[in-house]
């Protein structure tokens, strides 16, 4: 009988050549299972980039291709990792409060932006029990900037971050749950197997214009705001858009 928490998707595209030379080539499928975990975990977290694709139901092939993502794109290239080297996963789909990706969002264009975003984590197999994984949408480059730009607070809803615990979140993969957008959500739409059937029954309401603008103009913006940050350009950002202050409005 097929898994169907194993198979692969037009999304989950393990089976194409670039994931499966990636896995082939890093020797994944002989390590432990929970190395085998650490290491697409890993992968994922740090040599994907945070960044913003084009969408979020691209493959996960595309996803490699780019070079980075945010929550929904690498949730989709962890997942086709994880089941290509035999992990069970499934997705967690939710929507995050906009105020997340203050400061991200360049302020001319903020009040464009929809008061919710779609958001997605992952949920693994382990030991019999389903682990939460999260942590992984933030590069430690990225993320160790913005934990010295706001070293006087533990609380952060912005610049792609949502924590009560900046100084020290649970991002490290150690067979436990993990998080770093987890304070920013706002709706729970419950467990998929697959991104696929997420996307069919969710989708981001940006509209037609403001999709397109998002697709060719304002995504490359904030791509480009995230370089300059790892640039440290950040501190005299964070003097103009307060984003510490923006409310979560968690649930």
């Amino acid at each position: 009988m097929i898994d169907p928490l194993l198979v692969p998707t037009k999304l989950l595209d393990f089976d194409a050549a670039p994931l499966a030379r990636l896995i082939e080539n890093r020797s994944w499928r002989g390590l432990s299972e929970y190395d085998r975990i650490g290491a697409a975990y890993d992968f994922v977290r740090n040599e994907i980039a945070f960044g913003y694709n084009r969408a979020d139901d691209i493959p996960a092939s595309e996803v490699l291709s780019d070079g980075y993502g945010q929550c929904n794109t690498k949730s989709t290239l962890l997942m086709a990792l994880l089941r290509g080297v035999g992990i069970r996963c499934r997705l967690h789909g939710f929507t995050i409060h906009k105020g997340l990706q203050r400061g991200v969002v360049p302020e001319l264009v903020y009040p464009l932006a929809p008061q919710e975003i779609l958001h997605s984590w992952v949920e693994i197999e382990f030991q019999g029990a389903w682990i939460n994984l999260e942590g992984f949408i933030l590069d430690d480059a990225f993320l160790d900037v913005l934990q010295t730009s706001f070293s006087d607070t533990e609380s952060l809803c912005g610049y792609g971050a949502g924590t009560d615990c900046l100084g020290a979140p649970p991002v490290a993969w150690n067979g436990e749950d993990t998080y770093i957008q987890k304070t920013g959500i706002v709706q729970d739409f419950g467990v998929f197997d697959t991104p696929d059937a997420f996307y069919f029954s969710h989708e981001q309401s940006f509209g037609w214009l403001r999709g397109a603008l998002y697709r060719h103009i304002i995504r490359h913006w904030m791509n480009a705001r995230v370089r300059g940050f790892r640039s440290d350009r950040l501190k005299t950002d964070r003097r103009a858009t307060h984003a510490h202050e923006e409310p979560a409005n968690a649930t």
